[in-house]
């Protein structure tokens, strides 16, 4: 009988440093790479010392862990999750419980829940966030699967996860593919914050003439705020002052303009066309990447296609931090955030996840990538209104969203006159004045698709579907 509280398949980065973590809080573990050579090294470098053993084979493996087995896979996404499962389910026992904590597809974690828990197996799909220092020190983990399955990891991802002063930043999130879902939001929300914040920069660099240095104390401002204090905007900082070792110049300007993508955010705006959410804050960054792939195109484009001449932008004072400019993005990641939870929240009644927004706001604040000081304010929102149908409604939201609008406004229209592409920012400012108008323009549509289809129209004076023979 094995006696290893704890099991982990495939030693990536991630993998090394969760193992490290569940052994820091006190689990003895056994670990399992498809290569040897890669345990070895792991075993005689960053785990030496540690309770930690190693296993040659999956059979091996098995035998060294205490029953119920707790065994967290941290391969790649897709068919190697299903391999895994279909190489260790033989060797399992009821009760035995498996957790994929990379960044699975929720409808995939979705059917492997429905297969282990035929077979008397635990299934959790679990979102992991914080990159590999998080994983190392606390993550955020978005534990999803049956309530029985998340109970009997409780105690371990209690004491894993990133501690803040209400809890550690992880709970069970709700049945199914939930906890996936949930991670896949929440990098989605992450890819508009990216990108409001490349807007931000460029804006500073082709406006403002500015140096690394110089936005990065603009930044710095912005991190000492309420509404802007978040690891992202710390992170930006850092990035923008780091000089490049061999020139002595700003780093950030020798890097190709050429941004990659793991899935998570196509994954969020599919969803979301899915199931009829607005979400184009989250949408133009996940474009601003894929038009910034097209490098060869856009180089050739800039000479035969003419912008605008000089125009400047009115940013505001670099000592008051550029106000209209943080004014407007302080708007756009408020409304980065909005969405996201808006498509939660219709996720979570289309698939009766049951989800706690004030419960998933409270595991944000630590740990994460997306943790910000502004996900108190959203989880007093919630707590305070759980059926809140946007975030833009709460009334400290909207207050802030009223009082940056102006900003907003001057920042995008500058923008435009000056040539200068702001997806996100100019997106945003679209939403709001969507979402705060009564009366849209798409009766018009309706009309002519009534007109070249006879898909009929509502009428605003009485009820009952409507057909008009236009052409005649």
């Amino acid at each position: 009988m094995g006696s290893a509280h704890f099991g982990l398949i495939g030693l990536g980065v991630m993998g090394e440093n969760l193992v490290l973590n569940a052994e820091r809080n006190g689990f003895s573990s056994v670990v399992y790479n498809r290569t040897y050579a890669k345990t070895e090294a792991f075993l005689q470098g960053r785990g030496a010392g540690k309770d930690i053993v190693g296993a040659r084979t999956l059979e091996e493996f098995v035998a060294a862990l205490e029953r119920p087995r707790r065994i967290l896979m941290m391969v790649k996404a897709g068919q190697p999750v299903d391999d895994t499962i279909a190489s260790i389910s033989p060797l399992l026992e009821e009760g035995d419980l498996l957790i994929d904590g990379g960044n699975s597809l929720y409808t995939d974690t979705e059917r492997r829940v429905a297969q282990l828990e035929s077979q008397s197996f635990g299934y959790i799909g679990m979102g992991v966030s914080g990159g590999a220092k998080g994983a190392l020190e606390g993550p955020s983990m978005m534990p999803g699967g049956t309530r029985s399955a998340y109970d009997a990891i409780e105690p371990l991802v209690r004491k894993m996860a990133a501690q803040v002063d209400d809890g550690p930043c992880v709970t069970y999130i709700g049945p199914g593919g939930a906890g996936h879902f949930v991670k896949t939001v929440h990098n989605g929300i992450e890819y508009g914050i990216e990108q409001i914040l490349a807007e931000a920069y460029d804006l500073m660099k082709r406006c403002g003439g500015m140096n690394g240095d110089q936005m990065a104390d603009v930044l710095a401002l912005w991190n000492d705020s309420e509404e802007l204090a978040s690891f992202l905007v710390e992170i930006t900082e850092v990035c923008l002052r780091t000089k490049d070792p061999s020139s002595g110049t700003d780093l950030v300007e020798q890097i190709v303009d050429a941004a990659g993508q793991k899935g998570t955010g196509l994954w969020t705006v599919v969803s979301a066309l899915e199931m009829g959410v607005p979400v184009p804050t989250i949408y133009a960054a996940l474009n601003a990447r894929v038009l910034s792939s097209l490098r060869p195109e856009r180089l050739a484009a800039e000479a035969v296609l003419h912008g605008p001449g000089p125009h400047g932008v009115e940013l505001g004072a670099p000592a008051e931090g550029l106000a209209p400019l943080r004014d407007a993005c302080i708007a756009a990641c408020i409304v980065s955030y909005g969405q996201g939870m808006a498509l939660l929240q219709e996720a979570s009644k289309l698939h009766d996840y049951g989800l706690d927004f004030a419960a998933i706001g409270q595991i944000w604040k630590g740990g994460c990538i997306i943790r910000a000081r502004l996900l108190q304010r959203i989880q007093d929102a919630y707590t305070a209104s759980p059926d809140l149908p946007n975030l833009m409604l709460d009334p400290w939201f909207a207050e802030q969203i009223n009082r940056r609008l102006p900003g907003l406004r001057r920042i995008v229209a500058g923008a435009a006159l000056a040539g200068i592409p702001v997806p996100c920012l100019s997106s945003t400012l679209d939403y709001i004045d969507s979402y705060r108008t009564g009366r849209l323009p798409q009766n018009l549509v309706q009309a002519m698709r009534d007109c070249f289809g006879s898909h009929t129209y509502e009428r605003v004076d009485k009820p009952g579907s409507f057909h008009t023979e236009w052409l005649d």
